[in-house]
């Protein structure tokens, strides 16, 4: 069985909620404070920070305080790793089903 980095697997299961992935296309757009990520979200300020702190542990976003602001921020590295898995996977199964193409249209010519 392959090895998997932690790094991807974390990423994966923390951008499983909408919530966080929420936070991460919000981050995206550059850096935001706790307080900024928290306004379009319908819940208390310590859920979101629950939410964020899963992030960290993933990768995902990385986050510094300044006097009584914690700012939050994309780490692309770990993005991009994910993106750069699913884009070998994507590819694989384009070349099968490009496979498949080509054996469907050789027993359709086999037919005729």
């Amino acid at each position: 069985m392959a090895k998997y980095l932690p790094d991807l697997d974390g990423a994966f299961a923390a951008l499983a909620d909408p919530t966080r992935r929420a936070i991460v296309s919000r981050l995206c757009e550059g850096p935001k404070s706790v307080s900024e990520l928290s306004e379009p979200f319908d819940m208390a300020l310590p859920s979101l920070l629950k939410h964020v702190r899963v992030l960290e542990r993933s990768g995902l976003v990385s986050s510094e305080k300044t006097g009584r602001v914690r700012t939050c921020r994309i780490e692309p590295h770990t993005l991009q790793a994910a993106e750069s898995w699913i884009h070998r996977h994507v590819t694989a199964w384009e070349k099968r089903l490009d496979r498949l193409e080509a054996h469907v249209q050789r027993m359709k010519m086999k037919r005729n």
